[in-house]
């Protein structure tokens, strides 16, 4: 056999290890972690959501507070912006 087809005969069996590690070991592990964000990603959404829907309470129950609140942090912000 050439040193050519020995050379592609190995890069062939190389190729089919890439393969085979590609679909047994690397694919699953990114699903897996696929799989992981979407549920970080969805717990971080809920945990949002309900922190809006706390905030929103307390406004309806607290106007006025709510009021002394937002102006005094726009104060605070346009003294620092200055």
């Amino acid at each position: 056999m050439s040193a050519t087809g020995t050379i592609n005969d190995e890069l062939k069996a190389l190729r089919e290890q890439v393969d085979q590690l590609m679909a047994n070991r690397v694919n699953p592990a990114l699903s897996q972690i696929a799989d992981q964000a979407v549920g970080t990603a969805g717990s971080i959404r809920d945990a949002a959501q309900h922190q809006a829907d706390r905030a929103s309470s307390k406004v309806r129950d607290q106007p006025l507070v709510s009021v002394a609140i937002a102006a005094c942090a726009g104060f605070l912000l346009g003294r620092i912006t200055r």
